[in-house]
């Protein structure tokens, strides 16, 4: 894969509660795996500050809380992918792993639940990440 030293990707990470936005920006830190550029966040507490964040563009992968109140990001997420043109992958951080058939149905590309764990966040999002940088590198490379 290509090096990506000077480029960063832009991680949404929304929550009504800042401690699971810091616990999710915590477990990715700076740079998940070598093999990716380095992250920077961009917190969100409510749905219409996601949804104003995605229309102007540049977000590379969005993390949400199922959880979240009064709009969860189950629900979001599904709203996401039927507004969003080329809405960007979106992993989902839902309640219990029973939970997952609701991820299904919110077509969120990836989930994990709660607690978060630091590894299976990485192994997600640096996924989704890899997934995303190889569909936006020109042919040949």
């Amino acid at each position: 894969m290509a090096q990506h030293s000077d480029e960063t990707l832009t991680v949404l990470v929304y929550s009504d509660d800042r401690n699971t936005r810091e616990q999710v920006t915590l477990a990715l830190g700076r740079r998940p795996a070598a093999d990716v550029p380095a992250l920077d966040y961009l917190e969100c507490a409510t749905a219409p500050a996601v949804l104003r964040a995605l229309e102007k563009g540049g977000i590379d992968l969005c993390v949400l809380d199922g959880e979240a109140v009064p709009a969860g990001g189950l629900g979001l997420t599904r709203q996401l992918k039927d507004e969003i043109y080329g809405c960007p992958p979106v992993l989902v951080v839902i309640g219990r792993p029973q939970d997952s058939w609701l991820a299904a149905w919110s077509r969120a590309d990836a989930a994990i639940s709660h607690p978060v764990d630091p590894v299976a966040l990485a192994d997600a999002a640096t996924a989704l990440l890899r997934a995303r940088l190889a569909r936006r590198a020109p042919a040949g490379r």
